[in-house]
């Protein structure tokens, strides 16, 4: 029986509700999803099954907070587990692979990007995998409220790499997500099991707040209990660090955590949270995800969430150990076209989505070959939508995916090259000798003519990199990977570039507006007369049987009503000349409405990359106006007329 397994191998005598049905599923050989809230032990769904399962468990995780934090558990159960990222040295990484190649490792951990990567791949190719879990995933859905486009190839990734069961974990799905999800990949509603979101100790507390008076309501708050574990929400950076100094200021143990700051930094803030050397976190969505810690006793939002998914993922992490823990919004209406900026920034110009499709017609052969870094600064769409409009144009059965591989390969020497060659002899050893023979050192790392050797030997790349990765993992020389190209097969150059142009862009428009509506449902949501618990659990199609949850806002008879406590300048009186022109002055080419528009509501794009626009004083300076009517504005200002909306460029 599983209970026996569950005690012998993490010292839980009983499960959790929902944990035994998933994994008994997935020990008759269906693929599964569990749907629970946070907090309520997705993990486990895996962990026991990767124990009695006959080869390994492939954990696809989205950040590295949630490998770190599972890692850490299963180490101290004594489970055979590791992870890849980018913070292992080669030594490291070498040991995973050789241990996940010969069964020595359980579960091994990846974020989705580690499938493009050339060398995975080669190493993944030799591992036995039963079992695919993707945590967050939610995130394979365009519906979903953290969607990521590498999270679509996943679907792919099984059938390539022969993976027989998939399990999706996720705490924040609604039924139409659901759907979406096992959709994708093929797995039958009868497997998914959804145990609830209802959590009877949160007190769900909406607090209506005029923009300067929230310092000072979260510090009472805190100073009430000033050393109870307490994470605090932002929508910018900025606000982060100012709002952690002035909590400093009035002698309460806080910090900042944001995804501006350098990743050992971050861990370390982490770290000192955890353990409990740090009492209070003012972070932006970048600090969450995985966080395991029990006893927290307070989720603050000092800004609005980003939707009610992400609401409810933040609220979850709070009171884990079943005690009361308060969920407070400061709430008003200010920061709402700041949250709908991001939104607006996603959608590429109809230019943009025009000049990509023109450099695939145009491209010579049916091999096209890129750098994301080149490509995104070229047409100047951000990497998050560029990779969505590739995933798009996938669909449409215009180019499809093939591998990634790296430009450049570099290693430093540990043992002589001489000394390398000797190991070998006939064929493999002249190979080797040629392979050496094109290498350039400087100093001390050595770079690889990959066209070189291939002109001068009849081999193929393949077997070059077999060559380099089995003397990385001999301990010969270090091995360094640059420069990620992208290869995609273009299925068809006969298409027809407006019309594609328009649907793509038609594509965006529709899920740009599906963003703006999933913000006004929240604020919806927080101002509905009727429970909180209750609607809450409504949205991701619970119902409670109770009318009234008697730990929320509601419930206690507070009346909520939302806000606008900013006056602002009305555009017409602004100097538009005074705002604009440093950006003008400093841009390389002609300064377009749509860039102008992303300058002043502090939307970041490519094209602002080599003149430090962070930097510049009107950067974000009408970040608090509506987007749409800051583009009218500069389109008036310009002399031009504004697009018709259904020609219009974001």
């Amino acid at each position: 029986m599983p209970e026996k397994e569950l005690q012998k191998y993490f010292g839980f005598n009983t499960f959790k509700k929902g944990q035994k049905d998933v994994i008994s599923r997935i020990l008759d050989g269906d693929s599964a999803a569990a749907i629970f809230p946070t907090g309520a032990g997705k993990s486990m769904c895996y962990q026991l099954p990767a124990m009695l399962l006959p080869e390994m468990t492939l954990v696809v995780s989205p950040l590295l907070s949630l490998m770190k934090d599972q890692l850490d558990f299963l180490t101290a159960h004594h489970i055979p587990a590791a992870r890849l990222d980018s913070t292992l040295d080669r030594e490291a990484t070498s040991k995973i692979f050789e241990q996940a190649k010969n069964g020595k490792l359980k579960i091994l951990m990846i974020s989705v990007e580690r499938f493009r990567n050339e060398r995975f791949r080669y190493h993944l190719r030799n591992m036995r995998i039963s079992l695919l879990v993707i945590d967050e995933a939610h995130c394979i859905s365009e519906w979903g409220h953290n969607f990521r486009p590498e999270y679509l190839k996943l679907p792919h990734y099984q059938k390539e790499f022969n993976i027989a069961q998939t399990l999706l974990l996720t705490a924040t799905a609604t039924p139409a997500v659901i759907d979406d999800m096992c959709q994708k990949l093929d797995i039958s509603r009868e497997n998914v099991v959804v145990t609830g979101f209802y959590r009877k100790n949160l007190f769900l507390k909406v607090t209506p707040a005029v923009e300067s008076d929230k310092k000072n309501i979260l510090l009472k708050r805190i100073q009430r209990a000033p050393d109870a574990p307490t994470i605090v929400y932002v929508t910018l950076q900025k606000t982060a660090e100012k709002v952690a100094a002035f909590l400093c200021e009035n002698h309460i143990n806080a910090h900042a955590y944001h995804a501006g700051m350098q990743s050992r930094e971050r861990e370390n803030i982490q770290n000192r949270f955890m353990q409990g050397s740090l009492a209070c976190i003012v972070a932006t969505i970048a600090f969450g995800m995985g966080i395991d810690k029990k006893d927290i006793r307070r989720i603050i939002h000092y800004d609005l969430p980003k939707s009610i998914e992400n609401y409810s993922q933040e609220i979850g992490r709070s009171g884990r150990d079943g005690e009361l823990s308060l969920c407070q919004v400061l709430a008003n209406r200010d920061g709402i076209h700041v949250l709908e900026n991001f939104i607006y920034g996603d959608t590429p110009d109809k230019g943009a989505i025009y000049q990509l499709l023109k450099e695939i017609q145009q491209n010579e052969g049916f091999t096209w070959e890129f750098k994301l870094s080149r490509l995104t600064n070229e047409i100047n769409i951000r990497t998050l939508p560029l990779k969505t409009l590739l995933v798009y144009l996938s669909m449409e059965g215009i180019i499809r995916p093939k591998t990634t591989y790296f430009d450049e390969y570099a290693f430093k020497f540990l043992t002589g090259p001489e000394e390398i060659i000797e190991q070998f002899a006939e064929e493999r050893k002249q190979f080797i000798a040629t392979v050496f023979s094109h290498c350039q050192t400087k100093k001390v790392w050595t770079s690889v003519d990959m066209d070189g050797i291939l002109n001068a030997y009849t081999t193929d790349r393949q077997r070059i990199i077999t060559a380099l990765e089995y003397f990385n993992e001999k301990g010969w020389l270090e091995l360094q990977t640059r420069q990620a190209v992208e290869v995609y097969d273009i299925m068809t150059q006969a298409f027809d570039i407006d019309a594609v142009t328009e649907m793509m862009h038609t594509m965006f428009v529709q899920k740009e507006t599906h963003g703006i509506q999933r913000i006004h449902q929240m604020l919806d949501f927080f101002e509905s007369r009727s429970c909180i618990s209750r609607q809450l659990a409504g949205y991701f199609g619970e119902t409670l049987e109770k009318e009234h949850c008697g730990h929320c806002s509601f419930c206690k008879n507070e009346h909520i009503a939302l806000k606008s406590t900013r006056r602002l300048t009305p555009l017409t009186d602004l100097d538009f000349d005074e705002l604009t022109d440093g950006f003008i002055q400093a841009i390389d080419k002609p300064a377009d409405a749509a860039n102008l528009t992303k300058f002043l509501c502090g939307i970041y794009t490519p094209a602002f990359s080599k003149i430090k626009v962070k930097a510049m004083p009107n950067f974000g300076v009408l970040e608090q106006y509506p987007f749409p009517e800051v583009k009218q504005w500069v389109y008036g200002n310009q002399k031009l007329s504004l697009p018709n909306p259904a020609d219009s460029c974001r």
